[in-house]
């Protein structure tokens, strides 16, 4: 193992993960903190914690100079960067790879080429994975737009090239709307990921969101099966599931095949994931992009495989060839993730940052929480709402979800709101039980729905 001291540059939950993970394998922890998370639950379990800033994101989490500088003086030989902030940014892995340091993660010629997503469909197309019908890469303006929508057929998808986290996204059912929807998506994204290049997909109607976690050594590649995450509120996560309840094994085991060919095809090294849209109407999947990072719904994959996924981006990052072989992989039972966000879902889900009072996280076999809070822990108002994760697991989808509300009603956040009644409700839902559902699905059924009174 070629890393002994290891620095976190990133914060919350996903800081505390990657702690303990680093510590498991007897790795030195080095956390990093703005001036705002001097308290947090990572800088308490870390081995040392350095200050990289002011509460501003700018200026601490996403300032790569003082980000690698940090890690540099702190004597680390590697840094794992989380997701968010600058887990997908080319220029901070060669800045890290720059200071002789290890960076937990892909390539940044990995990261460039996949990060972008029209790049990513063209290197898809070349590893001969199926891609929604849309543009051939970017479009130059609006002009091209209409002329290669008329070709794709409406409704088209306009998408930022760059970025996540449904930024830059809009949807046209003309001409008129591509006109006035395009400038709208190119601002959308130049403000958040500083590129506001744009190209166009055809919708797939009452699609599935399909993920494929995949773990590569640079050479090799396996996965570990997929996850579905198509309850989704403004293109945003809500609950995640594996396996996939709505794929036959046939189909799962093709599009499984394909995420391994891809992510071998681009000599992937580390965690991904690759996401597709699937068209229960015809069977079909499509790949849609590549996320060049651990995600926050990787515990569903490792509740239902037996594998630590930060470990093994650590180990292979280190050096080592993967440690899996794809045959001792296998999918056992069921398992529901939901997040746990800082928000009142009876206000529009506003963002309540407040004090942590009484707090009782469920415990028990098939229960796990990934949180970042604890009694008198100040919840700073600078950042992203999510307190935690629970997840739970199940012999089948019923029995999880079954698991999934009884640890709801034991969960305790006291002095502050959360999503949690957002998830009862949709634990007793039945369409959710039946799996009746797509990503247009969350929206309109929280429409006139008072989540405050269940």
């Amino acid at each position: 193992m070629a890393i002994r001291r290891l620095f976190i540059a990133n914060r919350g939950e996903i800081a505390v993960r990657v702690v303990r993970s680093a510590k498991a394998l007897g790795i030195e922890t080095v956390q990093a903190h703005s001036e705002a998370d001097a308290e947090m639950l990572a800088v308490r379990l870390a081995d040392r914690a350095v200050c990289i800033g002011p509460a501003a994101a700018r200026h601490s989490y996403l300032n790569i100079d003082a980000v690698v500088g940090a890690a540099r003086d702190a004597g680390c030989d590697a840094v794992h960067p989380g997701y968010g902030f600058l887990a997908e940014n080319a220029a901070f892995a060669e800045a890290v790879e720059a200071a002789g340091m290890i960076f937990v993660g892909p390539s940044p010629d990995t990261i460039r080429t996949m990060g972008d997503k029209a790049a990513a469909r063209a290197a898809a197309i070349a590893a001969g994975v199926p891609v929604v019908p849309g543009s051939d890469g970017r479009l130059a303006d609006v002009a091209a737009a209409v002329e290669a929508a008329e070709a794709i057929g409406y409704p088209v998808m306009i998408k930022a090239a760059a970025g996540g986290g449904g930024r830059g996204i809009r949807v046209a059912d003309s001409a008129d709307d591509l006109r006035r929807l395009v400038p709208q998506a190119q601002a959308e994204a130049q403000a958040a990921f500083g590129d506001g290049g744009f190209y166009l997909e055809r919708v797939v109607r009452d699609a599935r969101h399909i993920e494929v976690q995949i773990v590569g050594d640079g050479s090799r590649a396996v996965h570990c099966f997929e996850r579905e995450c198509s309850l989704q509120r403004r293109r945003q996560k809500v609950w995640e599931e594996a396996p996939a309840a709505c794929l036959d094994d046939a189909t799962r085991a093709e599009l499984c095949r394909s995420a391994v060919a891809l992510a071998e095809s681009v000599g992937y090294r580390g965690a991904g994931t690759l996401e597709y849209l699937y068209e229960p109407a015809t069977g079909a999947f499509f790949f849609i992009e590549m996320n060049t990072r651990i995600q926050v719904e990787h515990p569903v994959t490792e509740m239902v495989t037996g594998v630590d996924l930060i470990a093994e981006m650590i180990r292979v990052a280190g050096g080592a060839p993967l440690s899996l072989r794809q045959e001792d992989i296998r999918l056992t039972g069921h398992a529901v993730e939901v997040r746990i966000n800082a928000e009142d879902p009876a206000n529009n889900f506003m963002p309540f940052p407040g004090v942590v009072g009484a707090l009782s996280i469920p415990e028990g076999e098939g229960l796990r929480f990934d949180g970042m809070i604890y009694e008198g822990y100040a919840i700073p108002p600078f950042y992203d709402s999510l307190l935690g994760k629970l997840i739970v697991h199940g012999p089948d989808r019923a029995a999880a979800i079954d698991r999934l509300a009884a640890a709801l009603r034991d969960l305790r956040v006291d002095g502050v709101k959360t999503t949690a009644p957002l998830h009862v409700a949709l634990a007793a839902d039945p369409a959710v039980r039946a799996g009746d559902f797509h990503t247009q699905f969350l929206e309109p059924w929280l429409a006139g729905r008072s989540l405050a009174a269940e």
